[in-house]
């Protein structure tokens, strides 16, 4: 940090940690479905979160993998501060009157073929106008795809999970999403 352009710079009595990259802990997953005549961000969008409960919240999106420790619980508002990020893996899918919006994430766990422990885990989502029986399908195939190509010589995949939202429209503007939503990290520390 720049120090030079601040009145009272703060003294700096031990040096800085170095920390390592922050590990998702606990996740909940939500879903919702919105609509709006206006627009689809500030619309049907934000109606999707508030359907899901998120919608205080500055949704950043993450890509489709599960840390060993990370733990599902149940969705607690008291979790979410008003403004604060939250960290997701997310389906989200937007269709005009009249068309289907359909969101669905799958994951499973990866646990070791030798010691049995847990290693990980993977996600694949699914954003798009297909049926939610069709999606699901798909979204199954991903999720295998994922597993088949890196993971299935030395894993066992287990304990597979199937979040879906689908819905038609009856405004201008639709939007269904899953979302898979990290609470809590570890952050590693250097010495």
């Amino acid at each position: 940090m720049n120090y030079e352009k601040i009145k009272d710079p703060p003294k700096i009595k031990d040096p800085p940690a170095l920390v390592g990259n922050r590990i998702p802990k606990d996740f909940f997953i939500t879903s919702g479905v919105g609509q709006s005549d206006i627009t689809i961000h500030a619309g049907s969008f934000h109606l999707a979160l508030r359907d899901a409960e998120i919608e205080r919240c500055n949704i950043m999106t993450y890509s489709s993998i599960l840390p060993a420790i990370a733990n599902k619980i149940g969705f607690d508002k008291e979790l979410l501060t008003h403004g604060a990020e939250l960290k997701t893996i997310m389906a989200c899918s937007n269709a005009e009157k009249g068309g289907r919006a359909t969101a669905v994430i799958v994951f499973g766990w990866l646990y070791s073929k030798k010691t049995k422990e847990k290693y990980g885990g993977l996600v694949a989502e699914y954003s798009g106008s297909k049926t939610e029986k069709e999606a699901v399908e798909e979204v199954k195939a991903s999720l295998d795809e994922l597993y088949e190509n890196g993971c299935s010589d030395d894993f066992e995949l287990k304990e597979i999970e199937i979040h879906s939202k689908s819905f038609v429209p009856e405004k201008k503007f639709g939007t269904a999403l899953v979302a898979l939503c990290f609470v809590s990290f570890e952050q590693p520390l250097f010495k």
